[in-house]
């Protein structure tokens, strides 16, 4: 694969993974509301979820992947079930300045990672993403070591998506130094997360 192809892959996925959307929007509600570690976890599991559909397209598996509609459509309501449980309980969470917030336990965000993963398997706009940009960008022809090329690919430009959205809510966090304006900020996060979760389960 030459660095030609390499470089409009990366640019079309930058697009992809850049445009605004539940994911982007859950990671910097997740980082506000919880710390970076709670966005960085829900971020984790979007990449594992966006590369597995690649290992099923490489071994030209995303038609099947694509119609095993009742696991993608389960995967796909429980994860948005998840997003909008997890909004409302912050909606009325108690106002709480981060600094005196304690740290995600690790059950937490396990919880929040397998969330991400959940919701991309069963993104039906996954498969039709890879059999649309795969054969024009790479061919049919899609051998391990293309595979790899392409992850590498993959997680770099997630790293610097996902690290630009944690960077700037771990910014705007900072801000949050009174009860008053976290419950504010805490009803804000917590309504995008609900419109993030209505979102995933209305998708076709």
């Amino acid at each position: 694969m030459d660095l030609a192809t390499i470089l409009a892959f990366a640019a079309a996925f930058f697009v992809f993974a850049a445009s605004p959307g539940p994911d982007n929007m859950t990671i910097v509600a997740r980082t506000i509301s919880n710390g970076p570690a709670s966005g960085i976890a829900y971020g984790t599991g979007t990449v594992v979820g966006i590369l597995i559909f690649l290992s099923l397209a490489a071994f030209g598996l995303s038609i099947v992947a694509a119609k095993m509609a009742i696991l993608m459509t389960a995967l796909r309501y429980g994860g948005a079930a998840y997003l909008i449980w997890m909004g409302i309980r912050l909606w009325s969470a108690a106002p709480v300045v981060p600094e005196l917030q304690p740290v995600s336990e690790r059950r937490g965000l396990l919880a929040i990672f397998a969330t991400g993963v959940a919701l991309n398997l069963g993104n039906p706009k996954m498969p039709l993403f890879y059999l649309a940009l795969l054969p024009n960008v790479v061919g049919a022809s899609l051998d391990a070591g293309r595979v790899c090329v392409l992850m590498v690919v993959i997680v770099a430009v997630e790293i610097a998506v996902i690290g630009g959205h944690v960077m700037l809510a771990g910014r705007a966090r900072k801000l949050l130094r009174t009860p008053k304006v976290v419950r504010r900020v805490n009803r804000a996060a917590g309504g995008v997360m609900v419109g993030a979760g209505v979102a995933v389960a209305a998708v076709r």
